[in-house]
């Protein structure tokens, strides 16, 4: 390549960068233009980038754009000058010569006829009449829908590719381009730094403490000196002594301005380490309008499409969001406005029959809240049928319709969130084959962040992202599980609680507390990081809620170690995934720790669960039996027995776990101790007669007590139980609460002892 070759290929990159600035800059004029035609700042701004562009393509040479810029150009004055109104049909035509001139500037794009066909359109527009003055009149359908085209008209162009980060720049500022892998490696260097500079505290407090042990040898000195003042010393005692003196106050000087000077050196150095890691920090964040620039065009060019009038506003353009998570949010963002204009906005005679306006509003912001970055997507649509939800929900056989009739407003909408799930009855191009909200979902929850979703039948709905401000930096809840530390990141927590050991319930087989009119079930933390001995048992246990809302497990942990803001260290990649873990991290101090990736976590509590393999928080052992109540085991595979007697005994102070028939029952004896079995006979897999049998043939259980309790009444039937072992036989036709309680007691006593 000649040096004249190589001159016009560093121009052309210059054209195509001016060009994706200056379309940036006519797609958001003209899309203001169509709202208010009058607008003369916003005129003024659009005929300026199109008279640079025109300049600019003349410099590269590239005719095609000149003659798009100019006709553009002669568009844009006319208005200025009055003689034309800039109409639907006008502004479709600027944006397509606005799509066509980032198209042109791409070597090798052959655009001959469609350059041709929207100069012919832009040329004939200043030679209309000037508009006539506006007159009121009642809206006719017509009104809002897109123009007509003709045969020849070309095919909408496609919106220009979204620009990554092209804003305009201060006078005087210069651009370096650095790698992204470069600027996480300053990242972690400044986080080591910051950690490194928390250990200059320590050093200046063994300092503090060596100048009081200097101090204490000057005194010790000073009480040898008395005691010596009325003995005689001879001179070589006596100067050994003043030298000794000298040396222990030249000592104390010198400890006294060291210390000094490595306390204002810690302070320098953790001001400037900090300084150093925020710095690093911003590098790596963009404005939340570098990811959303070509979305208010989408939203419009789509609406025309499906003959609605749509204006996307954006606030918050100026917050920063982590580059990481601006980009992964494009694919998310776009669901959603997608799903908005052709689910949420009405069609224009349906608004105005509604008493709204015409024209569709949606909403999009970004703002910091409590070191969360929150991003809200609402639309003044219809909203959400819940009578119609309600209807799908059971047409797919997720539910009954008894239960989806007594679902709240919030348990309706996490429907919207599955797989293949869509309230929209025909498949379009736009949408409807429920593919869009659980992708969403998916992709926030990658991000470690959460969606939640508001509506209002008639007025609209609003979706919430909520993530963290940065993938780098990471709130999180430390714990401490076999003295080991780890960070549980707050987007996952639910709550953090201490339960009382006498409110753990045993439910089928597992362990579950009551939380918020709910049962959650508990995990122990040691046993899903296989991290030795169960905890010994204590009267409250720290217990961590996760999950999401139709699935919530506690996950019992030895202590709370407090909230800290980590800097995320990814693992080595030669350790491949490390179950559970997502990262790795450094406490202020140094000690290093892991960061739990909690979505794992809740795969291998599921994985425990289906094995059957879930262990006792508490371990059961001996100091756990001596702080219990009496426990008792119902046996019955009737759920409304099941639970009529678990409350009795609950109710009279008992410990109550129960089981859904023999074989469940057989196996939680061998695993736990209980202090009676209270059983029905006629169960599935083992009947009650076969497991009082087991339990009497068992020498560890044969001397626990037995319950039978049967509709069964007949002599035949109390006799065959109680010559299996039973202890008390008792008919389920006849008894009432107190029989049951009194029996109870009569066997084991009172609940406690």
């Amino acid at each position: 390549m000649n040096p004249d070759q190589m001159r016009d290929a560093s121009l052309l990159e210059l054209f195509q960068l001016e060009t994706r600035n200056q379309v940036q800059v006519l797609n958001n004029g003209l899309l203001a233009l169509e709202h208010d035609p009058t607008s003369a700042p916003q005129l003024e701004a659009c005929m300026r980038a199109a008279h640079s562009l025109k300049g600019a393509a003349r410099i590269v040479d590239l005719h095609p754009a000149v003659r798009i810029a100019h006709a553009m150009e002669d568009c844009l004055v006319a208005a200025q000058e009055g003689r034309l109104r800039l109409q639907a049909a006008d502004i479709d035509a600027l944006l397509l010569g606005a799509d066509l001139l980032q198209r042109v500037a791409t070597p090798g794009a052959e655009l001959g006829s469609e350059i041709d066909d929207l100069v012919a359109r832009l040329s004939n527009a200043p030679n209309l009449p000037p508009a006539a003055p506006v007159v009121e009149r009642a809206p006719r359908p017509s009104d809002f829908l897109p123009p007509i085209q003709r045969p020849d008209d070309p095919p909408p162009a496609p919106p220009p590719a979204r620009r990554v980060s092209d804003q305009a720049l201060g006078e005087g500022e210069r651009v370096l381009r650095v790698t992204a892998d470069t600027l996480n490696k300053l990242l972690g260097l400044s986080s080591e730094t910051l950690v490194e500079s928390h250990w200059i505290a320590p050093f200046s407090a063994s300092m503090l403490r060596l100048r009081r042990l200097q101090s204490g040898a000057g005194q010790a000195l000073d009480s040898l000196r008395a005691s010596l003042a009325g003995a005689h010393l001879d001179a070589r005692s006596q100067a050994a002594l003043d030298d000794a003196q000298r040396i222990v106050e030249a000592c104390q000087q010198e400890l006294t301005q060291r210390a000094s000077e490595v306390d204002e050196f810690g302070w320098r150095m953790g001001h400037l380490a900090q300084r150093l890691y925020d710095t690093a920090l911003a590098c790596r964040m963009r404005p939340f309008g570098d990811g959303v620039g070509g979305m208010a065009r989408m939203v419009r060019d789509l609406g025309r499409s499906l003959g609605k009038q749509v204006r996307l506003e954006i606030d918050g353009d100026t917050t920063q969001v982590d580059r990481d998570i601006l980009d992964k949010l494009d694919a998310p963002l776009m669901h959603l406005l997608r799903n908005a204009v052709d689910h949420g906005i009405e069609m224009p005679m349906d608004r105005l029959e509604a008493g709204k306006s015409p024209e569709g509003l949606i909403r999009l912001s970004a703002r910091h809240a409590a070191g969360m970055l929150l991003i809200e997507l609402s639309d003044d649509g219809g909203g959400i049928s819940l009578d119609r939800l309600r209807v799908e929900v059971v047409q797919r056989k997720l539910t009954n319709s008894e239960t989806a009739a007594r679902l709240s407003e919030a348990e309706l909408l996490e429907f919207l969130f599955l797989s293949g799930f869509s309230t929209r009855g025909e498949v379009t191009e736009i949408s409807g084959r429920g593919v869009g909200l659980d992708v969403v979902q998916t992709m926030v929850r990658q991000l470690r962040g959460a969606v939640r979703i508001h509506q209002q039948t008639g007025q609209g709905t609003r979706f919430v992202l909520e993530m963290p401000l940065s993938l780098s930096v990471v709130r999180s809840l430390l714990v401490e599980v076999q003295g080991e530390i780890y960070a549980f990141p707050l987007a996952y927590v639910s709550h953090a609680l201490q339960v009382r050991a006498e409110d753990i319930e045993q439910l089928e087989g597992h362990q579950h507390f009551r939380f918020m009119d709910r049962q959650i079930g508990l995990v122990s933390a040691r046993q899903i990081l296989r991290s030795g001995d169960p905890a010994p048992a204590a009267e409250t246990l720290p217990v961590v809620v996760v999950g999401d809302h139709d699935k919530l497990y506690g996950i019992a942990v030895d202590r709370y170690v407090g909230e800290r803001t980590l800097v995320v260290q990814p693992l080595d990649p030669r350790l491949g995934k490390v179950q559970d873990v997502m990262a790795g991290s450094l406490m202020d101090d140094g000690t290093p720790l892991l960061i739990l990736d909690v979505e794992d976590m809740l795969l291998s509590v599921q994985k425990l669960v289906e094995g059957g393999r879930l262990a006792r928080v508490d371990g059961g052992g001996p100091v756990a039996q001596a702080r219990r109540r009496k426990r008792v085991l119902v046996v019955d595979d009737s759920l409304t027995v099941r639970e009529l007697e678990r409350k009795l005994l609950l109710n009279r102070g008992f410990d109550v776990a129960v089981a859904v028939d023999g074989m469940d029952g057989w196996n939680m004896l061998r695993n736990e101790p209980f202090d009676l079995v209270v059983t029905d006979v006629d169960m599935p897999r083992m009947d009650g007669i076969e497991l009082v049998t087991r339990i009497k043939a068992d020498p560890k259980l044969q001397s626990l007590p037995v319950m039978v309790v049967s509709y069964k009444d007949r002599e035949e039937d109390r006799r065959r139980g109680l010559d299996a072992g039973a202890d008390y036989y008792l008919a389920k036709g006849s008894f009432h609460d107190d029989a049951l309680l009194d029996a109870v007691e009569d066997l084991i006593g009172k609940a406690r002892t």
